[in-house]
């Protein structure tokens, strides 16, 4: 009857189908798909061999031997533990983009809800004025250094923590990014843009933060930044990749100033 238990923890082990170190005294090891203690004997499956084998007992480490096996069978157990979180986390992150709006915008996941930002109203600032953008406007810019622009020094709209999440049903087939906003007096700079004086290339240099993105089809993206964010100003932009277009969200991580 002694030898019922490792037997029993053997069955447990054999279900992983996996192989296992049979330890002997002087250091060395059997490769074994099975084992069974018996009163004078371990009898084995080898692995390499594919047949039943026996050693007299008092030649194997079976103390060491049941360590490995209860520390991977252990092991599996985390695994399988950790892929029953991911694919939890996956379904609830599904369901969760399954919830934003039909409507192109930037979401903000607050807990378990999602809150619409408000589009901000942009300026762009030249040496000859100063002209106020309408929603879905193209830039008005012209030759030279042109400097895009958002009023007061501070966003309302704050999140929690320094790796907000947010979510972006796109307009069109646009680029979205986090951009960190530069102060400047009692505005915001989003972007500079200079536009060459002959060619009318157009350049724009603007304080991209690192993100991760993942997307969910129908031009609906979730974006959050890769580090944690410093406090300070911070803006969710959609542009046009192939015409001129910049829409922005604006946002703060933590008090404003």
């Amino acid at each position: 009857m002694k030898w019922r238990v490792p037997v029993l923890l053997l069955m447990a082990f054999s279900l992983f189908a996996a192989n296992v170190k049979l330890y002997l005294k002087d250091g060395t090891y059997q490769l074994v798909r099975e084992y069974q203690v018996l009163p004078d004997r371990i009898k084995y499956l080898s692995a390499e061999r594919g047949e039943w084998e026996e050693i007299p007992l008092d030649l194997v480490d079976l103390n060491r031997t049941k360590q490995e096996v209860a520390a991977h069978e252990d092991e599996l157990k985390q695994e399988a533990k950790a892929d029953t979180e991911e694919e939890t986390a996956i379904r609830e992150e599904k369901q969760q983009a399954s919830y934003v709006p039909d409507e192109p915008g930037a979401y903000y996941v607050r807990g378990d809800k999602l809150e619409a930002l408000k589009d901000a109203d942009i300026s762009v600032s030249n040496s000859k004025k100063r002209t106020l953008l309408k929603l879905l406007s193209p830039i008005p810019a012209v030759s030279g250094k042109n400097t895009v622009e958002l009023s007061n020094a501070a966003s309302q709209f704050r999140v929690d923590g320094d790796r907000p999440e947010f979510y972006f049903r796109l307009h069109g087939v646009n680029g979205f990014a986090i951009i960190k906003l530069t102060p400047k007096k009692d505005a915001r700079l989003v972007e500079t843009v200079t536009i060459a004086a002959i060619t009318n290339e157009r350049t724009d240099q603007r304080d991209e933060v690192a993100t991760f993105t993942k997307e969910y089809g129908d031009q609906l993206y979730k974006i959050w930044p890769e580090k944690p964010m410093l406090p300070g100003e911070y803006a969710l932009i959609e542009y046009g990749v192939e015409e001129d277009y910049l829409e922005v969200w604006d946002f703060g991580v933590g008090p404003a100033k």
